[in-house]
């Protein structure tokens, strides 16, 4: 799940933040805002103080560098921006700040007040990040890093910079820090933004350690792998290697990494990967109508997120993803927290994130509506959209891999990887302890999960389910009328199930396997009461699709 408000820090930052940056919790996590920029006119008065400039706020200055001998370094110099938004400010701010030649770092400390609400009223969160020289577009090339509200500072320089930051020149020209403004309370909020310049020589080129894009493979098998983890890089607590070492514990073969609005964690893969496990860059998108996954990016490829549904420039970002052969996935879409819940739409997405973390009712939610999509898709001759399970794990006690997704794919690369996501050849564990296999067999055929078969209308078909690893669990079958079968499985957790439907009364099959409910019971499907019908999840396919026809 998406981290709570006021997360705390990292102990440590994976890349080593250069003196003088502070990194201390502020208010919410990597917050996403719409397309609409302020500039000027949300706050009152100008400045401009040793080369730097600001539009937006009160400046104020270090003292000037002392006469010193020709061609000495000069001394920091640091400018305060201080200025008031009111309730309903743009979802960005942008504080321009003059950056003059021979700077080799920036760092930049923030924070911002936090008067009293009334219940059930926002209080104030504003998220921060800067842009380069090259400027704010969306989509282009001038993002330098954003930690949300994570931290109250950050620094760069070319060769490091505080994690969710990119390390690089630091070229003379207008830098811009955003504010991001998640929410504001009733009386406003007033922000105090300072920017320290600190000259010299600019120092050696950070290199990028990328990861490999193919592991050492079993060849087509089934591989176990959760596709959105964060890191300190964004608003985890835990380092890269210490995710690489948590899904090795957790007896996955991939991972992808998904940290809030930034490329900055692609960097720091490459020696944590080996042929045990592959690891391939990714993105949560955090937008202010829903969160996504982009999966599969190419190595530093960053995703904008500085957008709302009714500005329509989520298509642009998906094909921007689809054409570097990444898969855009919707993720927990009915997440309570503010700006969570997905309101782009499915047409574009390749998967869509269904069990996200420990089971709770909002996943219930995602997989009813995943499901009631599927009979519409079949139906209109559309491709289906696939189901994942992730942990979204930030932080401990959150367990990697709890839930995971378990794809047939070809071998264990990239390519592979996320062809079999895009077919739908997987199905979602709660661990590794679950094995679980689903097949379909009739008319001298046989489909396994994410496949199709094709048979005459009345042909019998035999579904058999077998499962390990849920003891007393609930084996429920389903297709496109609801829960057509229930079983119960042994006290060891190990069973075979096997049920009989006909290509005329079916268009799909899947299955569920549900732990028992709290009260020892196995749950009914076929019920309406005043609790919940269910355990929590175990296991999830996703369907085989059942046709009708006479080859």
């Amino acid at each position: 799940m998406p981290t709570e408000p006021s997360s705390p820090r990292p102990d440590q930052p994976t890349h080593q933040p250069t003196a003088g940056s502070a990194e201390r919790p502020a208010a919410q996590s990597a917050r996403p805002a719409r397309r609409d920029l302020l500039r000027t006119g949300l706050a009152t008065g100008t400045a401009t103080a040793l080369g730097l400039a600001a539009t937006t706020g009160r400046a104020n200055a270090t003292p000037a560098d002392a006469p010193g001998t020709p061609g000495a370094t000069p001394a920091d110099r640091t400018l305060t921006l201080t200025g008031r938004l009111p309730t309903g400010a743009p979802d960005f701010v942008y504080l321009p700040v003059e950056v003059p030649e021979g700077v080799r770092e920036i760092a930049v400390s923030y924070g911002y007040d936090k008067p009293p609400v009334p219940a059930g009223t926002p209080g104030n969160s504003c998220d921060i990040g800067i842009f380069d020289e090259r400027g704010t577009d969306l989509g282009g090339p001038g993002f330098r890093g954003w930690s949300g509200g994570f931290r109250t500072g950050f620094s760069l320089s070319r060769g490091a910079a505080t994690p969710g930051y990119l390390p690089g020149p630091i070229n003379p020209g207008t830098w811009h820090v955003v504010l991001g403004p998640y929410q504001v309370a009733p009386q406003g909020l007033d922000y105090h933004v300072e920017v320290t310049l600190r000259f010299g020589p600019p120092g050696p080129r950070s290199t990028p350690q990328y990861p490999a894009e193919r592991a050492r493979g079993r060849g087509r098998a089934w591989y176990r792998g959760d596709c959105h983890l964060h890191t300190v890089h964004s608003d985890g607590r835990r380092k890269p290697e210490e995710v690489a070492a948590g899904a090795r514990a957790a007896g996955l073969d991939f991972i992808v990494s998904t940290d809030h609005n930034t490329s900055s964690s692609h960097a720091a893969w490459g020696p944590l990967a080996g042929p045990d496990l592959l690891i391939l860059p990714g993105e949560e998108i955090t937008t202010r109508n829903g969160h996504w996954l982009a999966l599969g990016l190419k190595p530093g490829q960053f995703v904008d997120w500085r957008y709302r549904s009714r500005d329509e420039e989520y298509p642009r970002f998906v094909r921007q993803v689809h054409r570097s052969g990444g898969l855009v996935v919707p993720a927990h879409p009915y997440c309570p927290y503010v700006a969570c819940q997905w309101k782009f739409g499915y047409e574009e997405a390749d998967a869509v994130e269904v069990w996200n973390g420990p089971w709770t009712y909002d996943d219930e939610s995602a997989v009813d509506t995943w499901d009631g999509r599927l009979a519409v898709a079949l139906r209109e001759g559309r491709s289906w959209l696939p189901a994942l399970g992730n942990s979204d794990a930030h932080s401990e006690p959150q367990v990697i891999g709890s839930p995971h997704t378990v794809v047939l794919a070809e071998d264990l690369t990239r390519d592979a990887i996320l062809d079999g996501l895009r077919a739908g050849r997987s199905w979602l564990a709660e661990s590794s302890a679950v094995t679980l296999d689903l097949t379909v067999t009739g008319h001298g055929r046989q489909a396994g999960i994410g496949e199709e078969l094709t048979v005459p209308a009345d042909a019998p078909l035999d579904v058999r389910l077998t499962v390990t690893g849920v003891p007393g669990g609930t084996v429920r079958l389903l297709t496109d009328e609801g829960q057509m079968h229930q079983e119960s499985l042994p006290a060891d957790g190990a069973g075979t199930v096997i049920w009989r439907t006909t290509a005329s009364l079916a268009c799909y099959v899947r299955a569920e396997v549900r732990h028992p409910k709290a009260d020892g019971t196995p749950g009914r499907g076929n019920s309406m009461g005043p609790d919940l019908p269910w355990g929590p999840m175990a296991a999830l396919t996703n369907p085989i699709v059942l046709r009708t026809g006479d080859r």
